[in-house]
């Protein structure tokens, strides 16, 4: 009993710092995203035009040429990945789960929009978050969890680029595709890592990814599509 209840006493202060050490990762994203975004709000003010904070492109106040776009994808990365951890941790009981409802996966989807910074975003942001994860190996959760959102939202991002059909259709698509393959890496290494039946993780993670990021994630980027 009493080195069971020690080893349960260790598991718990290495959950805790766990926790602390994701919270301290996010709060850097956010600082480094307060420092860029008062650089890009002089460089609009520079360009005398408003640069659409959503839409990557020409900036017609200089003649057409880009305006510090590096710093500006830098600005957006960070904010992203700070939303992603800050999202799993203040849902960590529906983050962690079997059936794993991860609500920040709906910013997924965004690579669509944003392309890179929402790629790299959800990227780092889900290395952050699962510093905290409850599994056996953190590691192998921080590695092969990030490595997930990196293909989906990459994946996502590609399709929506497609000419055959309308942008609509090829977002759909591409939350589609996005969830897939959440499912398929993030619920086989969890079913080698909890040495459970792989068919029960991959129903628990793609029903939850299908709630987060193709009903989450979509109506997201049809929103932001209006702004």
């Amino acid at each position: 009993m009493g080195c069971t209840g020690g080893r349960d006493s260790y598991a718990h202060k290495d959950h805790q710092n766990q926790g602390i050490a994701a919270i301290l990762l996010a709060g850097y994203f956010r600082n480094a995203f307060n420092q860029q975004s008062r650089t890009l709000v002089g460089v609009w003010r520079v360009s005398g035009t408003h640069l659409h904070p959503f839409r990557l492109g020409i900036n017609p106040g200089v003649r057409g040429e880009r305006v510090r776009l590096h710093s500006r994808d830098l600005a957006l990365t960070a904010v992203i990945a700070a939303l992603y951890a800050v999202l799993v941790l203040a849902l960590a009981g529906i983050s962690f789960q079997l059936l794993q409802v991860r609500v920040a996966d709906a910013l997924i989807p965004l690579s669509m929009l944003l392309g890179w910074p929402a790629v790299l975003g959800v990227t780092f942001g889900g290395a952050i978050a699962n510093v905290a994860s409850p599994m056996p190996s953190v590691l192998t959760d921080i590695t092969f969890g990030a490595l997930a959102n990196f293909i989906a939202s990459l994946l996502a991002w590609r399709i929506s680029r497609w000419k055959r059909m309308v942008d609509s259709a090829n977002e759909f698509f591409g939350c589609l595709a996005a969830t897939v393959v959440v499912t398929l890496i993030v619920g086989t290494y969890l079913a080698i890592l909890t040495e459970m039946e792989m068919w029960v993780w991959w129903l628990g993670i793609g029903v939850g990814s299908l709630i987060s990021i193709n009903i989450l994630g979509y109506t997201l980027v049809q929103v932001m599509k209006k702004v």
